[in-house]
């Protein structure tokens, strides 16, 4: 197919490839990545974009996997799909067949294997990210060849490419760990800063998943319960649909350009938006519930820090911003995710904490994030692959036990680093 520019979801990264194939099958995937190798070119994958960084960029080839989408096999508690499938769609079709994924992230629009390969991620003490929930796949390496993976086989390329960025290969069949189709019981709630930190760890252990927001410049958090029940859904009207989905939205953004055109009305934008939280409870399908509508488009950074180390870090990042007044509106989003034995997953080995920090499209990121990266760091934190950070492999090196393992089999798979560009350069070599 021939060229066309390419932009990720928040339009900060952008190329244009020579080439962007979208394979309608895996004999054709398998070829294309076959010949960009042999004639010493370099070949990044595309989801939906939703990523931050240039994990995509290439002036080569981008393969999109759109057309690889849709279930292609279930039983009562796996299923098999083509890796292109989005996850709104791919829960809509388990939900068919009364079966659920144990866990998603707020936003349901990437693919799955963008989803798994950068470690995406909900919330919940006792769920790790979205590539935990990956039983094997079908790998295409950099040769053209198809190889399987599994914890039985191939398990050591396995766990190496369970979060690669797409950098081992080009994954195209993924096997999922399901459980019976569940019902949410979702309650938001408002809180103090102090509440907040006086119960976070508890409030994660009572639940079956909490996560919280807190507004800059206020002693406001916002609350958020999620409980797997028995109660009947809850309905959304359509009135209440229009305020709660596209209101809350197009308010969001008039606010957000209102900042954008003259950010010192941020710490005020941010203290008006957090008089407007309140209580509700909403119960529906738990892939509905988890979701969230998001027409504002912004920026982000998220590390993961030890879970013991989590709302001291939010506490510092509270204090940072109320002394330096960064040009912020935004809330700051606080998730818990179990520790996994991946190799290079954010999460292995330790329960973390995720904080995420975001500034909206067009605004200046760089000196808010860069002041957040400085906290976290000094929390032992690391970064999300998907979100914009600083560091380079040589910080890598020292944050990741496993990290020559999957260097080891990643150069061994892709000698020639078809699979690289410079962003992953940067990391890798």
């Amino acid at each position: 197919m021939s060229s066309r520019t390419w932009s990720n979801w928040s339009g900060l990264a952008q190329c244009t490839p020579a080439h962007f194939e979208t394979p309608a099958d895996l004999d054709a995937l398998a070829g294309i990545v076959r010949k960009t190798a042999e004639s010493g070119g370099h070949l990044r994958v595309v989801g939906s974009g939703h990523s931050f960084t240039d994990l995509v960029n290439t002036s080569d080839t981008i393969v999109s996997l759109d057309n690889l989408s849709g279930l292609l096999e279930a039983d009562a508690a796996t299923a098999t799909v083509w890796a292109g499938t989005k996850l709104k769609r791919l829960n809509e079709l388990l939900d068919e067949r009364g079966l659920a994924m144990e866990n998603l992230g707020d936003i349901n629009v990437q693919s799955i294997a963008g989803a798994i390969g950068t470690g995406t991620h909900g919330t919940g003490r006792d769920f790790g990210c979205i590539p935990t929930q990956a039983t094997g796949f079908s790998l295409v390496t950099a040769s053209g060849d198809i190889i399987e993976c599994s914890e039985t086989e191939n398990a050591e390329i396995f766990k190496a490419a369970q979060v690669s960025m797409g950098t081992l290969g080009v994954m195209a069949r993924i096997s999922l760990r399901l459980m019976p189709s569940y019902r949410l019981k979702y309650v938001r709630q408002r809180a103090t800063f102090a509440e907040f930190a006086d119960n976070a760890m508890r409030w994660r252990d009572e639940n079956r998943q909490f996560e919280a927001y807190f507004f800059p410049y206020t002693e406001t958090v916002q609350l958020k319960f999620l409980n797997i029940t028995e109660e009947p859904p809850t309905g959304r009207k359509a009135a209440k649909w229009f305020n709660d989905v596209i209101m809350e939205n197009v308010s969001f953004e008039l606010l957000s350009r209102l900042c954008r055109a003259k950010p010192s009305r941020c710490a005020g934008v941010s203290k008006f938006a957090a008089g407007f939280i309140g209580e509700s409870t909403e119960i529906d399908a738990g892939h509905k519930v988890l979701s969230t509508v998001r027409f504002v488009r912004f920026n982000e950074m998220e590390y993961e820090i030890p879970v013991a180390e989590g709302v001291e870090c939010l506490r510092e990042l509270k204090d940072w911003i109320e002394k330096d007044r960064p040009e912020v509106h935004f809330p700051i989003e606080f998730r818990f995710v179990k520790g996994d034995d991946i190799l290079i997953s954010p999460f292995h080995g330790r329960d973390s904490a995720a904080i995420s920090v975001h500034m909206y499209k067009g605004m200046p990121h760089g000196p808010y994030f860069d002041g957040c990266e400085k906290i976290f760091r000094t929390h032992d934190g690391r970064p999300h692959w998907g979100k914009l950070h600083s560091l380079t492999r040589a910080d890598f090196e020292k944050m990741y036990p496993k990290w020559e393992a999957f260097q080891s089999i990643r150069k061994r798979l892709d000698p020639n680093g078809v699979f690289l560009n410079p962003y992953l350069e940067r990391i890798f070599l």
